[in-house]
C-alpha cells in the first residue's frame, strides 16, 4: 500500500510538474494582424482568413483583406473560400465512420461495390481496396490523369471508367502517387452504401451535425452564396487576376467543398476531441484514428523547412510526420482560384486553418508554420519573406524564359513543312481528341473534353511551337510534333505542374477512326 501511495504521489507531482497553462503567443496578440497585412501586400493576395484553435477554444479568428480584388467588401470569419483537397479529409473520414458502423470495410475491394470498375491491369482492378484508393498507392504518378480529368465536361462515372486507360509509372503500392480520380472513386462509394450521394452525405452527416452551417459541398454552389471570396491568379504579365470559380464537381470527393474558418474550426475541433461535439460522438474516435494510420510512404525526409522533421506519411486523405517531437496531421488544398491549409497537433490539441484566395502565393503555408511554431514555442522565422525570395526568383526565372520564347516567335525561322500538314485530328488513349485548325496561317488548339478552351500554337523552328493555353492556369509550354514523310504525326503535350506533370502523347487520327 505505502509503495503505491508512493507512485501515486510521484504521478501527481509530476503532472504538476510537466502540466502547463497555454498562454496565447505574442506573435498572435501583438504581431499576427500586421504580419498577415503585410503579407497579403507582399504577396498581392486579395483576402485570407485565419484560425488557431487550442484545447477546445478559439484563440484567434480573423479574416484579412477583400473578398475581391479592387473591391472593399471585407473578408470575415464566415466567408467562404474553396478548400481544394482539404476536402479528401471529409471523404477519408466518412469512408471512416461507415467502416465503425459496420456497413462497409475499407479493406473492401472496390468492385465489391463497383462491379464495372477497372484499371488498366485486370489484376489490380480486381484487387484495389476502398484503402488503396484513399492512400494513394495505385502506381499512378501524382496528378497523372488529372489534365484529362480537372475542369472538364467529363462526368464522375465518365472520369472513373478513364482510369482504365491510365498507364501506371510504377508498380502496385509500390510507390506512392496522389490521385484525384482515385478519390472521386472512394467517394462514389458512399452512395452504394448509403442511397445518398456523396454531396448529401456530406451536408447531412457531417456540415449538419457539426454546425458548419456555411459550408458547401460541391463549387458550382458557390457563386450564389452570399459571403464568398472569388479566385484569383496570376495573369500572363504576373498582375492577380479575378477567375470564374472552377468547374470541378466531377472530381468533388477529392476537391470541392467550399467553407469558412468559422466551419472549419468545428471540424478541426471535433478531430481533435476523437469525434466528440459537447460530449456527443459524432465520429468514433477509431474512425479518426483509422485516417491517421500511416498507409504509404512518401519520404524519409520531412516537409519542414527547419530540419526537425524525419518522414513524410499518408493516412486516409491526410500527410502524416512528426516535427518538434510531435505527430502532425495535416493536408493542403489547391483548386483554381485558391490556395489552403489545415493543420492538427493532436498531442498540444491544436489546430490551424488558413484559407487564401489566389492560387499563386505560398503564404498559405508559410504563414501556417509561422503559428505552428509559436504555438510550440518555437521562435517566429517570417517564413512569408523566406519563401517570398524564392517566389520571386521563381518568376524572374518565368519571364526570362517568356521572352526568350518571345524572341525565337519574333526570329520568323522559316517553317520546315507548311502549317497546313500539322492541322488536323490527333488522339490520345486517355484524353481523347484535340483537333488543329489553322486560320490565317496561324494554328489553334482545340480539346474535346475542355470545350471552353484552346490554345495558341506559335512557332519556334525545329517542329516546335510554343503552346500558349486560353486558361492561364494551364499555362504556356513547348510542344514539339514528330513528322514522318512531310507531314506532322503526332506531338507531346504538357501543361502546368500545378495541373499535372506526365506528358500526353498524341497521334494523328486516321481516317475513319
Amino acid at each position: 500500500i505505502m509503495r503505491l501511495y508512493f507512485l501515486l504521489l510521484f504521478a501527481l507531482c509530476n503532472n504538476c510538474i510537466f502540466a502547463q497553462t497555454f498562454t496565447t503567443p505574442k506573435f498572435i496578440t501583438d504581431s499576427l494582424d500586421a504580419y498577415v497585412t503585410q503579407a497579403l501586400t507582399d504577396w498581392d493576395i486579395p483576402g485570407a482568413a485565419v484560425c488557431v484553435v487550442k484545447d477546445g477554444k478559439v484563440i484567434v479568428m480573423k479574416g484579412y483583406g477583400v473578398k475581391e480584388k479592387g473591391g472593399n467588401d471585407a473578408v470575415d470569419e464566415n466567408t467562404l473560400f474553396l478548400i481544394g483537397s482539404n476536402t479528401k479529409a471529409f471523404t477519408g473520414t466518412a469512408l471512416a465512420k461507415l467502416e465503425a458502423q459496420k456497413r462497409l470495410s475499407l479493406d473492401d475491394k472496390v468492385q465489391q461495390w463497383m462491379p464495372n470498375f477497372k484499371l488498366r491491369d485486370e489484376w489490380m482492378g480486381k484487387n484495389i481496396m476502398i484503402k488503396d484508393l484513399l492512400s494513394h498507392r495505385l502506381g499512378f504518378e501524382t496528378f497523372q490523369g488529372d489534365f484529362t480529368y480537372w475542369t472538364s465536361n467529363l462526368t464522375r462515372q465518365q472520369i472513373i471508367a478513364k482510369m482504365a486507360k491510365v498507364k501506371p509509372l510504377y508498380a502496385f503500392r509500390d510507390q506512392w502517387g496522389y490521385c484525384n480520380a482515385a478519390f472521386l472513386t472512394a467517394g462514389e462509394i458512399i452512395p452504394k452504401v448509403t442511397g445518398r450521394s456523396w454531396e448529401d452525405y456530406m451536408r447531412d452527416s457531417i456540415f449538419k451535425p457539426l454546425g458548419m452551417n456555411h459550408t458547401l459541398a460541391l463549387a458550382a454552389e458557390m457563386p450564389n452564396a452570399p459571403n464568398t471570396a472569388k479566385p484569383h491568379t496570376l495573369s500572363r504579365e504576373f498582375e492577380t487576376i479575378k477567375l470564374n470559380f472552377p468547374l470541378i464537381d466531377n472530381l468533388a470527393p477529392a476537391a470541392s467543398i467550399g467553407s469558412s474558418v468559422n466551419d472549419m474550426s468545428k471540424w478541426v475541433m471535433m478531430l481533435l476531441n476523437n469525434g466528440k461535439v459537447d460530449g456527443k460522438t459524432m465520429i468514433p474516435a477509431s474512425a479518426i484514428q483509422k485516417t491517421r494510420t500511416p498507409y504509404s510512404v512518401l519520404s524519409k525526409r520531412g516537409a519542414y523547412r527547419f530540419n526537425k522533421s524525419h518522414y513524410q506519411l499518408y493516412g486516409l486523405g491526410w500527410f502524416l510526420g512528426e516535427y518538434n517531437g510531435r505527430e502532425i496531421v495535416s493536408h493542403t488544398g489547391g483548386v483554381n482560384g485558391f490556395v489552403t491549409s489545415v493543420t492538427l497537433v493532436p498531442e498540444e490539441n491544436l489546430g490551424i486553418v488558413v484559407l487564401t484566395n489566389t492560387d499563386q502565393n505560398s503564404l498559405f503555408m508559410g504563414l501556417n508554420n509561422e503559428l505552428l511554431d509559436v504555438c510550440m514555442g518555437l521562435p517566429s522565422r517570417n517564413y512569408s519573406k523566406l519563401l517570398l525570395n524564392s517566389f520571386v526568383n521563381g518568376q524572374k526565372n518565368e519571364k526570362e524564359w517568356v521572352k526568350q520564347m518571345a524572341d525565337s516567335i519574333e526570329s520568323h525561322q522559316p517553317a520546315i513543312i507548311p502549317f497546313a500538314q500539322y492541322a488536323g485530328k490527333y488522339q490520345n488513349e486517355l484524353y481523347g481528341e484535340i483537333n488543329i485548325v489553322l486560320k490565317n496561317n496561324h494554328l489553334t488548339m482545340y480539346f474535346q473534353n475542355h470545350p471552353n478552351m484552346t490554345a495558341e500554337l506559335d512557332w519556334l523552328g525545329n517542329h516546335r511551337f510554343l503552346c500558349t493555353y486560353s486558361d492561364v492556369t494551364v499555362g504556356r509550354k513547348i510542344i514539339p510534333f514528330t513528322v514522318k514523310n512531310g507531314k506532322a504525326a503526332g506531338f507531346t503535350l504538357t501543361v502546368a505542374d500545378f495541373l499535372e506533370f506526365t506528358p500526353y502523347e498524341f497521334t494523328r487520327k486516321q481516317p475513319g477512326k
